[in-house]
């Protein structure tokens, strides 16, 4: 899959690969749930069916991210499904073609549909154009599917939309997807997704206070945004092709005066160092939440008792 960063490196791409039949989607794709892949298997259908090539428009950070961070809304960012990285291995995993990344800045968040579709759409050359049926878009989310039809017939460009994605009568959605797991259902997660829920990142060193209580743990990695998970877990890891059960705390650690949310993930019968090394973990049951004890002994009792139920639960 092709990247393409941003709209200073458009005319690069354009000289690249020059006259394309180009079959596209925006949003954000969240997760990549079964409704996404919906979409996309729609546009990659029209990129066959035509000698074609599918092209996926998508916005960094998230917009609801962005306002957070910038003091324009009183709410809080969503947790996030899957962090960016995520996002493009899964359209890789697809078989997009080209993934087109915009970054959500104060230029974007300003841009009116209209120019939107003259800086953007326009200029990529589209052939069709799919979106989703509840699709809004451009500066105070005025665009929407109707705007984006008249464009379409002006410029001989077909625009389709695709009809809601249900499960057990009720749309699927990122937002269904994060209060499942928020409610620790992995199982209707696992559905609404396609796959198990899962978080990757790279191992890396932490207070190294796990050795010290006789439960050595892999520190992994976190972006900046949040996830939907925190508690206690039993967990199954995969790493250089290889599975181990484990148990697993997302969270600050109180006990040892941590303050910012740190995964840590305890791997049954291993013994081996792995630091920068990117691990998968998949959560599978929750144990308990995360809380504070008096001492380091008091966690190390309950860390052994937690061991023996997520050993349990993973048989």
């Amino acid at each position: 899959m092709y990247l393409i960063r941003g709209l200073h490196n458009l005319d690069f791409f354009k000289k690249s690969y020059p006259n394309l039949i180009l079959h596209g989607t925006i949003g954000n794709f969240d997760g990549l749930h079964k409704g996404h892949q919906a979409i996309l298997s729609k546009i990659k259908n029209k990129a066959e069916k035509t000698k074609g090539y599918s092209i996926v428009f998508f916005t960094e950070p998230h917009a609801s991210e962005y306002f957070a961070a910038n003091n324009n809304s009183q709410n809080e960012a969503p947790p996030r499904i899957c962090p960016w990285r995520k996002k493009f291995e899964l359209l890789r995993d697809f078989d997009i073609d080209f993934a087109f990344f915009l970054k959500f800045n104060n230029s974007l968040r300003k841009m009116t549909p209209e120019i939107f579709i003259s800086d953007v759409l326009d200029s990529v050359g589209l052939a069709s154009l799919t979106v989703g049926d509840d699709f809004r878009f451009g500066a105070n989310r005025a665009g929407d599917y109707d705007l984006l039809t008249k464009w379409g017939s002006k410029n001989g460009i077909e625009v389709m939309n695709t009809e809601t994605f249900n499960y057990e009568d009720q749309r699927v959605s990122s937002t269904r997807i994060r209060k499942a797991l928020l409610n620790d259902d992995f199982q209707l997660a696992e559905i609404l997704l396609g796959r198990p829920y899962t978080f990757s990142g790279k191992v890396v060193h932490g207070q190294h206070l796990g050795r010290t209580i006789g439960v050595p743990t892999a520190n992994i990695w976190l972006p900046k945004q949040k996830l939907p998970i925190s508690g206690v877990y039993a967990v199954r890891t995969t790493f250089d092709g290889k599975s181990f059960d484990g148990i697993a705390n997302m969270g600050t650690r109180p006990t040892v005066g941590g303050s910012n949310p740190v995964l840590e993930v305890h791997l049954f019968n291993f013994d081996q160092e792995i630091y920068s090394k990117r691990l998968t973990v998949q959560f599978v049951n929750k144990i308990r939440e995360e809380k504070k004890f008096e001492n380091l002994d008091m966690l190390k009792s309950q860390i052994q008792k937690d061991i023996t139920t997520a050993k349990n639960l993973l048989k």
